[in-house]
């Protein structure tokens, strides 16, 4: 249990600092000094867990769309927070095989099959990402965060 705790922790460690590198990114792309943006991250960095997990959950514009964690129950949930990982460092191609592999241990698992959906959409496959993502809509119809992400509208509107 104790360890279980402990990879929990650090996932929304490794949560949180790609919420810190977006907001450097946004802060870089409206031209705010890098000074500026120093001064802004570490304040971040010191939320506690339930900000930060509540930051990472928040939905973001088009294109900029996050990776889905599973939830605790799931066996496919490794893998699934594995491809999360790789997935804010921009590794897409390695996050797409965490995701497959997290849906071969939980085939119903709707936050891998929109993560899947989205790295198919970063690497461009979008054939296979628009039916990775409808298939997740599928899967989980109330969850708003991906049934109203604007890469499944993107996807699915003509």
């Amino acid at each position: 249990m104790e360890m279980g705790n402990q990879r929990r922790n650090t996932i929304i460690g490794i949560a949180a600092v790609g919420v810190l590198l977006t907001a450097g990114l946004s802060a870089c792309e409206r031209s705010q000094p890098i000074e500026q943006v120093k001064k802004e991250a570490p304040a971040a960095a010191t939320q506690s867990a339930p900000a930060a997990e509540e930051a990472k959950q928040e939905m973001p514009a088009a294109g900029n769309e996050m990776a889905l964690m599973a939830p605790e129950s799931s066996a496919g949930r490794a893998a699934n927070d594995e491809g999360v990982t790789h997935a804010q460092q921009g590794h897409w191609d390695v996050a797409e095989g965490h995701f497959k592999k997290a849906l071969e241990a939980d085939p119903k698992l709707a936050e891998a099959q929109f993560n899947l959906g989205l790295a198919l959409d970063k690497l461009g496959k979008h054939d296979e990402a628009k039916a990775a993502l409808e298939k997740a809509a599928g899967l989980a119809p109330d969850n708003t965060k991906i049934t109203e992400s604007p890469v499944l509208k993107k996807h699915t509107s003509t």
